[in-house]
């Protein structure tokens, strides 16, 4: 027979944090198994036999599995009521640092689990499969469902460029096709698209569709050929809701490694779209995703 899982009859939606390890645990898993019966994660099959363990093992393809594995939460190594402390954390824009004060976790813990946050909201993006794609880089953070290591430092011919698009109240970051930072710097030196420099973090004016594309750079770029310009950047001038919301908090962003600068920025997409909801359930069924839908 299948397994059958508890759920948990709260929710956080109705402003009710699980607290104990049992309560954050049949959250979660109401999450993954929101029918409250077990699937394979890597086949769905629906008969499931319980090993010791807390193990399970398929009847279909003969898959050996733990209650969260294959999803994005699986990766960080925290318990369950950790979890759901973490993503309420994450939700209020609490900095590492807070993060590992209140949570008496180590640095290093709390920036693998929130990078593991991170990928799961990139991974729920509509244009996911091209930003988890090589241009960026990203893909070599993944081996199967399992977060690891990370793509080689970037050269100005490889640093992939950004495009802001804002219509209606919602932002769309893309990855614009066919540009990379030094495609830029070329059109900034010979047809005169104005580039605008704050840390390693280069903007330009207005571009096609976009109301500005973005990129994060480092020494390998010309900064010096940047013209200065006394009119600002379109971006800067216009009446732009997500630039105002999405300005202070890329200065936050200056000291991280460009390679994960796209997650930042579907991040930055991610809470700007939903700001008028509670992002903790957003969160928490992202983080419940499978890694295989997605990648």
């Amino acid at each position: 027979m299948p397994q059958k899982i508890p759920v948990r009859s709260g929710s956080p939606a109705s402003g009710t944090l699980p607290t104990s390890e049992a309560e954050s645990r049949d959250y979660l898993l109401s999450l993954c198994w929101p029918h409250g019966e077990a699937l394979c994660p890597r086949c769905s099959h629906r008969k499931i036999y319980s090993l010791s363990g807390r193990r399970m093992r398929c009847a279909s393809c003969k898959y050996t599995f733990r209650e969260f594995s294959g999803r994005w939460l699986n990766n960080g190594g925290l318990a369950c009521s950790e979890w759901v402390a973490l993503i309420k954390l994450f939700a209020e824009e609490k900095s590492v640092r807070r993060m590992t004060e209140l949570l008496g976790l180590s640095h290093n813990t709390v920036y693998k689990a929130l990078t593991a946050v991170r990928f799961s909201i990139l991974a729920h993006a509509l244009d996911a499969p091209q930003f988890l794609g090589p241009r960026t880089g990203l893909n070599s953070y993944l081996k199967g469902n399992r977060l690891t290591g990370g793509p080689k430092d970037m050269s100005m011919d490889t640093i992939p460029v950004y495009g802001i698009l804002e219509k209606n109240g919602w932002v769309f970051i893309d990855l614009v096709p066919g540009l990379q930072a030094e495609t830029v710097f070329h059109f900034h030196l010979n047809f005169h698209l104005k580039l605008v420099r704050s840390g390693n973090l280069v903007y330009t004016d207005r571009y096609r569709e976009y109301d500005a594309m973005l990129f994060c750079g480092n020494d390998t770029l010309p900064y010096d050929c940047i013209r200065y310009y006394s009119a600002p950047a379109r971006i800067d001038a216009m009446d732009s809701q997500f630039w105002a919301f999405a300005r202070n908090r890329l200065k936050r962003f200056r000291g991280i490694p460009r390679r994960r600068f796209p997650l930042y920025l579907k991040e930055l997409e991610f809470r700007f779209n939903n700001r008028e909801q509670d992002l903790f359930p957003l969160l928490a069924q992202r983080l419940c995703g499978l890694v295989q839908e997605y990648c």
